[in-house]
């Protein structure tokens, strides 16, 4: 099993089964003990404010702010740095806990000794 996953979401609301996924098996992956890393990208970087994971609903999935509790808990999210400034999102804005990071810093997560890595 690797050491590290990290995985990288690029879809939002816009397309629920898909965002749904990336944050389901993120969660699970950090309940198992793997360290977890969750880029948000694209329409999936409004799930970095508060409130808008509580917006989110698909049927028969786990409630969007129960999977970011399960994510933080064991792991980290991270928000794309350009996907924030496209969106005028700033850190003052981010729920706790969530950094702005860019494409360095995710290269240099995936190509860690032991990552293996998902985009949705």
């Amino acid at each position: 099993m690797a050491k590290k996953l990290v995985i990288k979401v690029t879809a939002g609301a816009e397309a629920p089964e898909r965002c749904s996924q990336a944050f389901t098996v993120a969660a699970v992956a950090a309940a198992s003990g793997v360290e977890v890393s969750l880029w948000l990208t694209g329409e999936s970087s409004w799930f970095a404010l508060p409130g808008r994971a509580a917006e989110f609903e698909l049927p028969h999935a786990a409630p969007m702010p129960d999977l970011i509790e399960s994510i933080q808990a064991a792991g980290r999210i991270t928000l794309c740095t350009q996907c924030a400034a496209r969106r005028d999102i700033t850190e003052k804005d981010l729920l706790d806990g969530v950094r702005i990071a860019g494409a360095q810093v995710f290269v240099s997560e995936i190509m860690a000794d032991g990552a293996q890595s998902l985009v949705y």
